[in-house]
């Protein structure tokens, strides 16, 4: 896992991966340190997917550049294509669901 800081960062790792999960968090968030563990356990099943913590309390205006407007925030990328869109209360299982769904098709 990959912690990015700005705007130019993020843009680049898109633009590297394949296959790309975002995690927008912050510092003073109960819920995005609970589903933090919970994601990392899912990814273990799909090695591919590329995975990236981005703390926006610091940084508001990358929370803004990718409309995330409460957190916790899980952006998915394929080919540089935002795929999946996830917030506040987020389902592992049906996370899960949607990530085989591309996963499946690409590997």
């Amino acid at each position: 896992m990959q912690k990015l800081n700005n705007i130019e960062q993020i843009n680049s790792y898109i633009k590297e991966n394949e296959f790309t999960m975002l995690y927008f968090s912050g510092h003073n968030c109960g819920v995005c340190v609970d589903l933090l563990p919970k994601v990392k356990k899912l990814l273990e099943d799909y090695p591919k997917i590329s995975f990236a913590e981005i703390e926006v309390s610091n940084s508001p205006e990358i929370a803004g550049a990718f409309n995330i407007f409460t957190l916790p925030g899980i952006l998915v990328y394929v080919n540089g294509k935002e795929t999946i869109r996830e917030a506040r209360f987020i389902s592992i299982r049906i996370l899960e669901d949607k990530i085989n769904r591309y996963y499946s098709m690409l590997f």
